[in-house]
């Protein structure tokens, strides 16, 4: 694979089975607008010949010359289920050298019709159309499989004039996939004569668009009439009139299957910046607004709105957006409030004196203090808290507002008023090798697989919808925090599971909610990323199987901790133990 010029929003390439002399070759296409081309590694003359005498005798070198090529990329075509020397060779190769190459292993979407025809000979009728689109994922998991995991051994997808089912599409989309090969045959021709492509192959283009994968032409041009670039044209065409980002997308670029470890505010003191990405969410603070403004029109009678002065708390007011969404609120209801802002970071408190002395007013006490040990002057009709992280309750919310409900009155109101976490099994290599790589000094060579990160899912497969985890409800006068739940997935297909995606559901108040669960996103939202809990082990999956996991909340008086295991198809080991290698500070 050689480079030939950069500047395309689309990053394109051009493959050639015949290629005499490279560099005008690569200065034709380069002239097309390419950024790179393909061509096999041994010159065409011994491709013919170097099996036969006298040609596969004679010296000298079979392959281009070291100076015209570069040796970022190769690309390996992967032609049957049957690989483990093409493995073995390539994994010995990435062991021993001293380079950084990366392979792109390029296989097809859908197995070859003759490949086909032999498949449904021999598979049970209900299973054969899964088996067919399936075929060629299981020789890239094998592949990958036996390579380890390895970095460096990335997808070059072929897609096909056939596509498999949108399931198995979203398969090959969980997987890291660097390119595409796109053959001529796959256009169509529109009324004017140039290359297009169908419905069904413009959503997966979309889709590998958000990858950012690469593209590869291949085959001669189908439309005679036009100039080669216009391939090139159509797809930069389809990039400039993809969907718009989303704000959440927008918000997120950058940070797509990266790592974060979930925060820690009750044990750390958050800095100003962090306070600050929160602080831009345009949805969180309207919906606790609203949720303040219709638990204060119920609390308050219209003939009483002169004199009945309702005392809110917000419980971790960090630097004030939930004391301003709550005085939003009153204004909005016209009713009377009297408001404790109650922070335990003494930086963050410094900033809600200021909002005191230059906006609130005696409205806002401002309490510098721990929730848990505060001694509160008088009861509160409603508290509010901004607690909860990516799993719902693992940043400690049940603890604090269990500590600080003995100041609400019996009937006051909690907003938020209840959470559920929900997780779902995935399958992700690109997720699975960042986490391997995390790997820490001075730790357990695995206590990395034993903890969750927080993560902008990305390139990766859900495997089957969401179900609901740990249910958390405020008031409450069970103080028991510890949980333990059993879920049970049905996956359809024939796949690998890496890990558990988690999300969580709020209800602020009645109808109020917010949710960073897939289906029920709240639109434009940004405050949180779903949460990832890796396997330590990979578990390959049959599309008969059933994934049964088991969770647990633990809790000792000094810390809280998840403790993890699949049991269904296979077993894993317990992942955290006794929090050994992951646990959130009282």
């Amino acid at each position: 694979m050689a480079s030939a010029s950069t500047g395309s929003r689309v990053s394109c390439g051009r493959d050639l089975n015949c290629v005499p002399e490279v560099a005008d070759t690569l200065a034709a296409v380069a002239k097309l607008g390419f950024d790179f081309l393909c061509m096999p590694l041994f010159h065409p003359r011994f491709r013919r010949e170097f099996e036969l005498e006298p040609a596969k005798a004679r010296p000298g070198a079979q392959t281009r010359s070291d100076l015209l090529l570069c040796g970022r990329v190769f690309m390996i075509p992967l032609k049957g289920p049957h690989c483990a020397n093409l493995a073995r060779q390539l994994l010995n190769h990435i062991q021993t050298g001293h380079h950084t190459s990366n392979f792109w292993i390029r296989v097809p979407l859908m197995a070859p019709d003759d490949m086909c025809e032999e498949l449904i000979e021999n598979e049970p009728t209900n299973s054969m159309d899964d088996g067919v689109d399936e075929k060629t994922w299981t020789w890239w998991h094998s592949f990958r499989t036996l390579c380890d995991y390895n970095k460096r051994v990335c997808l070059a997808i072929e897609v096909g004039a056939d596509m498999p089912s949108d399931s198995v599409i979203d398969k090959w989309l969980g997987e890291p996939i660097k390119a595409a090969v796109l053959p001529t045959n796959i256009f169509l021709t529109n009324k004017k004569g140039f290359p297009v492509l169908s419905k069904a192959h413009q959503r997966i283009i979309f889709r590998l668009f958000k990858l950012e994968a690469q593209f590869i032409f291949t085959g001669t041009s189908r439309h005679s009439e036009k100039d080669f670039r216009s391939y090139l044209q159509y797809l930069e065409y389809l990039n400039q009139n993809r969907p718009s980002p989303n704000a959440y997308e927008l918000f997120a670029k950058g940070y797509e299957d990266y790592l974060q470890s979930p925060l820690q505010p009750l044990m750390d003191n958050l800095e100003s910046q962090t306070y600050e990405v929160f602080e831009k969410d345009p949805i969180k603070y309207s919906q606790y607004q609203q949720a303040v403004y219709k638990c204060l029109l119920d609390r308050v009678p219209e003939e009483q709105k002169d004199t009945n002065v309702q005392v809110l708390m917000v419980l971790g007011a960090g630097r004030g957006p939930l004391v301003n969404a709550s005085l939003r609120a009153a204004r909005q209801a016209d009713r009377k409030l009297r408001v404790y802002a109650v922070e335990k970071n003494p930086n963050a408190v410094v900033t809600l004196e200021n909002w005191r002395f230059e906006e609130w007013g005696d409205q806002v006490t401002v309490v510098s203090c721990d929730m848990r040990e505060w001694t509160a002057p008088e009861k509160a009709d409603i508290i509010v808290s901004e607690l909860l992280g990516s799993f719902g309750d693992n940043e400690l919310s049940p603890e604090c507002l269990d500590g600080a409900q003995h100041f609400l009155k019996d009937d006051g109101v909690s907003i938020p008023c209840s959470y559920t976490s929900f997780l779902a099994p995935l399958s992700s290599s690109k997720l699975y090798n960042e986490v391997r790589g995390c790997r820490e000094r001075d730790k357990d060579p695995e206590c990395h697989f034993e903890t969750p990160y927080v993560v902008r899912l990305h390139n990766f497969h859900q495997l089957a919808e969401p179900k609901a985890c740990f249910t958390f409800k405020h008031p409450t006068t069970d103080m028991n925090n510890n949980r333990y739940q059993c879920l049970r997935f049905s996956v359809g297909c024939n796949s690998v599971l890496h890990g558990f995606a988690g999300y969580f559901e709020t209800t602020l108040y009645k109808d109020v909610t917010l949710s960073i669960k897939p289906d029920t996103h709240s639109p434009g939202m940004f405050s949180w990323f779903p949460i990832l809990f890796p396997l330590k082990q990979p578990i390959p999956l049959s599309r008969d199987d059933d994934v049964t996991v088991r969770f647990w909340r633990c809790n000792n008086g000094k810390k809280v901790w998840y403790e993890w295991a699949v049991t269904e198809p296979s077993c894993s080991a317990i992942h955290n133990p006794a929090g050994r290698s992951y646990t959130i500070g009282l």
